[in-house]
């Protein structure tokens, strides 16, 4: 079995300016992403038979989605600001679209769909408990943070990944890229 999904990967360029932004994070318990390993997931399709990656792959080679320019940047956090769990990098664009027909051709396998609306997004961070004592300074760095930029970007391809996960961190291993368009 293997846990996959589909991503796009952020620019080697931005991880510098990522790794600025979790900097300013640090005094708080949340746990860091790598910035190696920051990307936008577009669909996570999780445990999956070896022998079902080939077809996943063909699927996405039917992709349509022309390239798009995209802006990456803004901070925002899941479930809510007093409540966090995930904090993310934004990003604008055609990414919807995309989503939206990654969920089409690959409707035939019928895969868990999201029950989330789709948002745009980079997993900075992730929180299992903030501490009460920290609460102002988090919402003080969301407010500093709104309207960061990381940079604008070319989305030219995706990416299938398979995650395994490890005590230090997931390991992510691209298994078939697609280039739009």
């Amino acid at each position: 079995m293997a846990r996959i999904f589909v991503a796009v990967d952020l620019p080697e360029e931005f991880r510098d300016e990522v790794r600025v932004i979790q900097t300013r994070f640090s005094g708080l318990k949340l746990k860091l992403v790598d910035p190696d390993l920051v990307h936008i997931t577009m669909k996570f399709i999780g445990e999956v038979k070896e022998s079902m990656i080939p077809e996943v792959a063909e699927a996405l080679e039917s992709i349509e989605c022309k390239p798009f320019d995209a802006l990456v940047g803004g901070i925002g956090v899941f479930p809510k600001p007093k409540a966090p769990r995930v904090v993310w990098l934004g990003a604008e664009g055609n990414f919807e679209l995309l989503h939206d027909e990654v969920e089409s051709k690959l409707s035939k396998f019928r895969f868990k769909k999201d029950k989330k609306k789709f948002t745009t997004h980079a997993t900075l961070a992730r929180v299992k408990f903030m501490p009460a004592g920290q609460m102002d300074e988090f919402l003080g760095l969301l407010d500093e943070l709104d309207g960061v930029e990381v940079g604008k970007m070319v989305v030219d391809r995706i990416c299938l990944k398979k995650s395994t996960l490890t005590p230090q961190g997931p390991i992510y291993e691209t298994l078939h890229e697609v280039m739009l368009g």
